[in-house]
């Protein structure tokens, strides 16, 4: 029996006690769960990401990092193979996209030409072509006749194969690949494998992998284990709720905090307030955190990130005659080593300037070891500015930039926020409806119609519940009349941001904007955190910083002291530090509170999240 069985024993030994004398039973086996030691060792953090997963016990330095991959074996010979994209994505076909990169790539032309370097001489400007002559003329050395690198071993027919291992699956073996977040939600779609089922099955899959083979941890011994659950700021309620009761139902831990990666990016960077840019793989999220609290009106989330910049540098050395010829996005060990040239050339530094000269080595299964040289000039320089100018990225006809509405609802939750905006706005009709029959009384021969046949008024009421809606949004701060022409305001950035790309440096600062107040506002723009691997470039801190402070608006330059950009927190990896973060939460005493239990969750579903979550559910 352990410890906690017999504490649970020892109150109902207590509790049969008390009903033997006649006074009032004082439950106090109650709060004694809350007041319980939890062991550190027994937490485990799960930071999701839609490339890599991070997972680890909040005791640990570092979590194990995963590629967030996995490979299914085909059910039925014959069975067509499927792999989902990992650098290509919709959009990119289009007739519009090449004219739109073009002219993404003019605009970074004239801003990376129009900059002086730090010495005060103009850079010099670098055409494709003078690199193209000499790429073009190339050819790789071979450095040793076999890579000794192997495909992954599939003779005993695993059903599935997860990470490192899925990756190096051979294109001839009967495998699908899948990637099961995308964008930072779940990657459904229509074809193979893309069901919430077959979705939510992966994640399983791949989680209880690295519990078992990475951190030794059997999956019958989850019941002594606790989880905390890092989500995106602008997340998917119905797809929280799945995986929560994923890992408290089907995985079985007992029990499970969720809460948001900005605030979690805060704790693990020993920051109070901060506005949290996080530059993953796929997606680039914005929002203001103070004092542990995310603000609900500045979150944004940026349909592009890392793999956007990498793509459009292999572009840009395709243009400059990249001399690896047969590399193809299609190809994913292609994608891997596209990912290693962008971490290991590009740079946001200004004082680079003119050709540099490069070398790189291919390393594939059943291939020798090639030695390639290449020559690049502003390309580096080009493909992480794409983050600021996306019309480069050549993306078209897709939603680029999102920012939070309103739940859909959901069943099991009869009191979620639409209960609470019906019945508020209820009660304002009524109220207003009141004031009005005191003021003005209403003539006799009015009585048998109805209120709103007047369409001017039916305007009116719509206005309200509008109003009562951007309220319950944090999108106004009252009801007073002034602040109405700010809610149309705000409704038509909403409609003008979400139909375009906007840029890291815009989007940043129309989150500060979005906050309520000028002190809130400064406290942002003193201290703005960049978390995640898609910015972690030479020179980002101080280009990041000079774009701020040259587009933020002047009644603020006076306010604030010195607009201050963290791109290495603590002097970590910034990949890390929302996860550290999520250890860091787990060992608050303030965390006891939030933990949703697995009978709790059995029992009364998703309204424990609504109960239990540090922000708005």
């Amino acid at each position: 029996m352990t410890q906690t069985d017999r504490d649970v024993e020892n109150g109902r030994d207590r509790e049969k006690e008390q009903r033997g004398v006649k006074r009032p039973i004082v439950p106090a086996t109650v709060p004694e769960p809350a007041q319980e030691q939890i062991q550190a060792n027994f937490l485990v953090v799960i930071h999701p990401g839609s490339r890599t997963l991070r997972m680890g016990r909040a005791t640990d330095t570092l979590p194990v990092i995963v590629p967030h991959v996995i490979a299914r074996r085909h059910r039925q010979p014959g069975q067509p193979r499927r792999e989902d994209p990992s650098l290509l994505r919709h959009g990119l076909s289009s007739a519009d996209s090449s004219e739109q990169r073009q002219s993404g790539l003019k605009m970074i032309d004239q801003v990376i030409w129009s900059r002086k370097m730090s010495n005060g001489v103009r850079r010099t400007p670098v055409s494709a072509e003078q690199a193209r002559l000499y790429n073009r003329q190339i050819r790789p050395a071979v450095l040793e006749p076999n890579s000794k690198v192997s495909w992954t071993n599939t003779a005993h027919q695993p059903q599935y194969l997860v990470g490192e291992e899925a990756l190096y699956v051979n294109p001839s073996d009967c495998y699908s690949l899948h990637w099961p977040i995308c964008r930072g939600h779940l990657n459904l779609h229509s074809g193979p494998g893309g069901s919430l089922t077959s979705v939510l099955t992966d994640l399983e899959n791949i989680w209880a992998h690295t519990l078992q083979k990475l951190l030794e941890i059997p999956l019958k011994d989850l019941k002594y284990y606790r989880c905390i659950l890092l989500i995106p700021d602008i997340y998917n309620r119905q797809h929280v709720k799945e995986v929560v009761n994923m890992l408290l139902v089907k995985m079985g831990f007992s029990a499970v905090v969720v809460h948001q990666e900005s605030v979690c990016a805060t704790f693990g960077s020993g920051l109070s307030s901060a506005c949290v840019v996080d530059v993953g793989d796929q997606k680039t999220s914005v929002c203001c955190v103070e004092d542990g609290v995310s603000h609900r009106s500045s979150r944004l989330c940026l349909a592009y990130g890392g793999s956007d910049v990498t793509r459009c540098f292999f572009w840009l050395m395709q243009r400059a005659g990249f001399p690896y010829r047969e590399c193809q996005l299609s190809n994913r060990l292609d994608c891997v080593l596209l990912h290693q040239l962008k971490e290991s050339f590009c740079h946001l530094d200004q004082d680079i300037s003119g050709l540099q000269d490069h070398e790189f080595r291919t390393r594939f299964p059943e291939s020798p070891v090639l030695l390639y040289q290449l020559r690049l000039g502003d390309e580096k320089l080009q493909a992480p500015m794409a983050l600021f100018y996306p019309a480069a990225f050549g993306i078209v006809g897709q939603k680029m930039t999102s920012l939070l509405h309103r739940s859909q609802g959901d069943s099991e939750d009869p009191h979620d926020e639409h209960f609470l905006l019906t019945t508020q706005s209820k009660q304002d009709q009524s109220s207003r409806a009141t004031a009005e029959r005191r003021s003005f009384p209403k003539p006799s021969g009015l009585e048998g119609e109805s209120s709103l046949s007047d369409p001017l008024e039916k305007g009116n009421l719509a206005q309200d519940l509008e109003l009562s809606h951007a309220q319950a949004e944090g999108l106004v701060p009252g009801a007073e009349a002034e602040e109405s022409s700010a809610l149309v305001s705000r409704s038509a950035a909403i409609t003008q941001f979400e139909g375009k790309a906007l840029g890291m440096d815009k989007a940043i600062l129309h989150s500060i904007d979005s906050c309520g107040s000028d002190e809130t506002k400064r406290k942002m723009y003193s201290c703005v955190l960049v978390v995640g691997g898609g910015l972690m470039f030479p020179g980002a801190q101080e280009f990041l910083q000079q774009r701020i402070l040259n587009k933020m608006p002047p009644s603020f330059r006076c306010l604030v002291e010195n607009v201050e950009v963290i791109t290495r927190p603590k002097d970590t990896d910034a990949r890390v530090t929302a996860w550290k973060g999520g250890s860091v939460l787990a060992c608050l005493d303030t965390t006891q509170e939030l933990w949703i239990h697995q009978r709790e969750w059995q029992r009364f579903g998703v309204r424990m999240l609504r109960e239990r979550a540090a922000f708005v559910w």
